[in-house]
């Protein structure tokens, strides 16, 4: 969608909209493979509709291009309105392009017989994230950072320094380009997200789109957990059920279509923040600034993964979308629960260790199985993770520089099959119904 958006911006700012009398999108690689099941074709048309993800209706969004009538037409951004047929999006798995296995190319035409008006390739590199060609791959933010730093070891030196928190380092950077205010109003809103989505999904029933027949879980498991937690009498601790369930709802959302927090990625969206309402629901004094806290903890993480290794399930499989996801909800629920910068690295570590390694096989090229329940898992990962760290003193055999760097080497060694094409594992060995 973003990339999509940005096509018909500059489309509509080229002055040549009026010429356009048909539209054509090709998705190459991974994206070609699992982007049926991933509502990509849905999230093409919104874009060049002018639909921005943190703002649309979903319901704008759901269906666009798969229940397309013939004769449909599509209204641009800036108002031309031209043909549009399922055709007009391509499916291309077995063409990979240099730039990234998660690329597309879309062109404007006036006559299709001759040149395209506009014609732009994109690369999605994870976690809501852009590239088009000819962009420079780890460029800088648009203000200096006053705190730089590319590894963690020079994240931890800097928190030494300057006796900071690894959040104060990410709060000073990220207030250099956006200032405090806005920093503090985006942290909020994205949390507002991350809390609607845990709501909704923990009250939406039903059957998962696109074939599977996967039933919704989220909801009767808080139906019965506040069953059993309405009792005079119980005898378990049901925080850890809890957790899974905070995590199934987000998942069953953005597997229905559903507004997720890319955190750091769609398909492992649900761990930040399950970790995040477990922290306010069963850690005593757990307040907003702590949330803050933790988001921010979980964006230096994040940035040291994605710019060491990768966040895309289709360049390093799903080490590379859960595993940062668990290690960046690990170090940020470490840090607020009163962790020294060396445990939060530790408790990061820990996380990412344990998820080397790990495939991204999507039956069916759908985000569900084994999706949804992976993300269950990996949140509870990630509490035992911080709470492990929190026994030690933050002294540690492998770094988490160390771990990035074998997770990118990990993913390079990775035979394609397994880097979310569905064409190997879970994908080929589960009969589809």
């Amino acid at each position: 969608m973003r990339a999509a958006l940005v096509f018909a911006e500059r489309l509509r700012d080229s002055g040549r909209l009026s010429e356009v009398e048909h539209v054509r999108c090709s998705l190459f690689g991974s994206l070609g493979s699992t982007g049926l099941g991933h509502g990509t074709p849905d999230a093409v048309l919104a874009g060049l509709a002018g639909l921005r993800p943190e703002a649309c209706d979903p319901d704008r969004v759901r269906g666009a291009w798969s229940n397309l009538p013939e004769g449909a037409t599509i209204t641009l951004l800036g108002g031309r309105t031209v043909p549009i047929q399922k055709g007009d999006v391509t499916f291309e798995p077995r063409t990979r392009l240099p730039g990234h296995p998660n690329a597309l190319t879309i062109s404007a035409w006036g006559d299709r017989n001759g040149a395209p008006l506009l014609e732009e390739t994109f690369y999605s590199i994870g976690g809501g994230f852009i590239r088009q060609d000819g962009d420079r791959v780890g460029a800088s933010p648009t203000a200096p950072q006053p705190l730089p730093y590319t590894t963690s070891a020079q994240l931890l030196a800097l928190c030494d320094a300057h006796d900071l928190d690894i959040c104060d380092v990410a709060r000073r950077n990220e207030e250099a380009i956006h200032g405090a205010e806005t920093l503090d109003a985006g942290l909020d809103a994205i949390w507002e997200a991350m809390h609607a989505c845990v709501e909704a999904g923990l009250a939406s029933t039903g059957t998962l789109p696109g074939g599977l027949k996967v039933k919704r879980r989220a909801a009767s498991v808080r139906m019965r957990l506040e069953e059993y937690d309405g009792q005079s009498q119980h005898d378990r601790d049901t925080s850890t059920e809890w957790l899974h369930a905070f995590a199934l709802a987000v998942n069953e959302e953005n597997a229905s279509g559903g507004r997720v927090v890319t955190a750091p990625t769609n398909g492992a969206a649900g761990i930040i923040p399950a970790v995040g309402h477990y922290y306010l629901r069963f850690v005593p004094g757990a307040d907003a600034a702590g949330i803050r806290r933790y988001l921010l903890t979980a964006v230096a993480i994040g940035s040291l993964v994605k710019a060491n290794a990768s966040i895309s399930g289709a360049e390093g499989g799903c080490q590379a979308e859960v595993g940062s996801a668990c290690a960046m909800a690990a170090g940020a629920l470490c840090a607020v629960l009163g962790g020294t910068t060396r445990q939060v690295e530790n408790a990061a570590e820990i996380a990412m260790e344990h998820h080397l390694g790990l495939t991204c096989d999507p039956v069916g090229g759908l985000v569900q199985v084994p999706c949804i329940e992976r993300n269950a898992i990996a949140s509870s990962t990630a509490v035992s993770a911080a709470r492990l760290a929190l026994h030690g003193d933050g002294t540690h055999l492998v770094s988490l520089d160390t771990v990035i760097e074998t997770m990118r080497q990990t993913g390079l060694d990775m035979m394609t099959k397994y880097k979310e094409t569905s064409e190997g594992g879970l994908a080929v060995n589960v009969v589809e119904c």
